[in-house]
């Protein structure tokens, strides 16, 4: 296993940028055994929540161990609080990094395979948001989407007004990041409306898998992504169980999410 930390340029942001590798090259041969085939890794971009930083899943989760179990190279990028959306007006594509750029970079550094089955996005949070918006926004190079406790908070924040509040950030906060909130619905970044713009073009829509805790306060928006995903005949897999929004709850579902997207 090889567990690394790259600097590289991002044109995308327009500054160094710094993300964590999990790739697991190790290869043991065995007297009298025939040696294994050696085929590129399957990839999965991981994606960390509200306040967090890249180096959330290595520090807190079993990521590590089942990036060597499960033969899956893992990179974890930051969000930066900016839900992994492009910021125009700064230069700054968060959503154009972690869906483009950062996918051509590592398959140029590392045995990646190059196809879309192949390869996911995921996160927990914010950055589950941030796999729904991007693994549907570049859907030519994701073929699953794990979203975990997804903060699919256009529910709640368009049209909001100019006092609104969540108790985590405000309406300042929310257009800085998202834009005029009035025109959130239909643009890019409405989960919604990007699915639909698949299903117009007749484009492959990459299956998702989600989970979300029965005491987790971001509940109600997963139920009414689910309910959409339903109502519109979208793959995917959705599961409710005990737990809130910790990483007791992310720890166990993020190998069985794994397990799902690379079965």
């Amino acid at each position: 296993m090889a567990t690394l930390q790259v600097h590289f340029y991002s044109k995308a942001l327009r500054r160094e940028v710094t993300f964590n590798a999990l790739v697991p090259l190790d290869d043991f041969d065995f007297p009298g055994m025939p040696k294994a085939e050696k085929k590129p890794l399957k990839a999965l971009y991981l994606l960390n929540g509200y306040s967090g930083s890249h180096s959330d899943w290595i520090s807190f989760s079993r990521i590590r161990e089942l990036s060597d179990k499960h033969r899956i190279a893992v990179f974890m990028p930051a969000g930066e609080n900016h839900f992994y959306l492009d910021d125009v007006d700064k230069g700054s594509l968060y959503g154009e990094y972690v869906g483009k750029e950062l996918v051509e970079f590592t398959r140029k550094m590392f045995p990646l395979s190059d196809q879309r089955e192949d390869t996911f996005i995921g996160g927990l949070s914010m950055g589950g948001y941030g796999a729904i918006r991007n693994g549907f926004k570049y859907a030519e190079h994701f073929s699953q989407i794990i979203a975990l406790s997804s903060a699919i908070i256009t529910y709640k924040i368009a049209n909001a007004s100019s006092d609104y509040t969540d108790g985590i950030a405000d309406y300042k906060y929310f257009t800085r990041v998202f834009g005029d909130l009035d025109q959130l619905q239909g643009s890019d970044r409405d989960p919604e409306a990007l699915v639909l713009g698949l299903k117009e073009k007749k484009s492959a829509i990459p299956a998702i898998y989600m989970a979300c805790g029965t005491e987790d306060f971001l509940l109600d928006v997963n139920q009414r992504f689910h309910d959409f995903l339903v109502s519109e005949q979208v793959e995917h897999t959705y599961v409710e169980s005990q737990g809130g929004h910790t990483w007791d709850f992310w720890n166990e579902y993020i190998e069985k999410a794994i397990l799902w997207a690379i079965q």
